[in-house]
């Protein structure tokens, strides 16, 4: 079993994708109804994603919980990144997410990677904008007058201010399927600190956790650029779900405290690197020595 294996559900999920090219087009009688939703289209959607199976915690035999790095400068990983800005019928990953959390489609957004502190809406507009008063603009301020709009700078996250992605899921063996399974959990954008953006101390940091299950509705509400037929779209819930990305694992749980790779095998990053490896392997050998015995 390779690593990537996906379980049954996962699998499913294909079926989920909808075949249908670039919204109206052919049949548009005028460019305002390019992008207008086919009947076809909306019955399929309104069926929702696939629901993730119950698992009885008596039916796991094996769980470990894994951190990985998507990183957007692969190629392998560009639909997740492109486009830079929105189309008629597409939207960059990071832009689905930050509105579903402005319209509060996605509430189930933490601070941390174990989901324990929760983010109020009104704390991420000062991760997402930055309001800088010119030069100009102090000298009103110094002299107590109010400062004029065009003294203002206020400095937005862009989509292209994504770097990676990074993902916590669980590999569990559930022995009523009988194979390794995986269900991810967590996801968060890695951004340019919005308080560095344009300096050269420009720093990257998590901008949120968005717990994956809550968010299911509307990654399969929005469509990625499939590349090798873009008439047959794909959704983000699919390709999520069903791995179709390159990542590097960062973190497990371990006897460190679920210290990261890099806190216990430090300053090497070849040795990093085949821990990931190595991590990677122990899981995919469980269910070859579970058969095997």
């Amino acid at each position: 079993m390779t690593f990537n294996k996906i379980s049954l559900i996962a699998v499913s999920l294909f079926s989920s994708l909808s075949m249908f090219g670039q919204a109206g087009l052919l049949n548009a009688q005028s460019a305002g109804e390019i992008g207008l939703k086919p009947m076809e289209e909306i019955y399929a959607k309104s069926e929702g994603p696939i629901l993730y199976q119950k698992v009885n915690d008596n039916d796991i035999l094996f769980e470990k919980k894994v951190w990985e790095r998507i990183p957007l400068n692969e190629r392998a990983n560009f639909v997740y990144y492109y486009p830079e800005r929105a189309t008629v019928d597409r939207k960059p990953l990071f832009q689905i997410l930050k509105e579903a959390i402005a319209n509060k489609d996605i509430t189930e957004v933490y601070s941390d990677e174990n989901f324990r502190t929760k983010i109020d809406l009104k704390d991420l507009d000062g991760k997402f904008y930055r309001t800088d008063t010119t030069d100009t603009g102090k000298e009103y301020l110094m002299y107590g007058n109010s400062v004029p709009d065009e003294f203002i700078v206020k400095t937005e996250l862009k989509p292209s201010d994504v770097k990676e992605y990074r993902i916590m899921g669980t590999w569990y063996f559930d022995r009523n399927a009988g194979e390794m399974k995986y269900r991810l959990l967590g996801l968060a954008p890695i951004v340019v600190d919005i308080n560095t953006v344009g300096t050269e101390y420009e720093s990257e940091i998590p901008l949120f956790w968005v717990f994956f299950p809550g968010a299911r509705q509307v990654l399969y509400e929005n469509y990625a650029y499939n590349e090798r037929n873009p008439a047959q779209k794909v959704s983000f819930d699919y390709l999520f779900n069903a791995r179709k990305f390159n990542s590097v694992i960062y973190k497990t749980d371990n006897q460190y405290g679920d210290a990261a790779i890099e806190d216990y095998v430090r300053e090497n990053a070849m040795e990093q690197l085949l821990e990931a490896e190595r991590i990677k392997e122990s899981i995919r050998n469980f269910e070859d020595d579970l058969w095997n015995y």
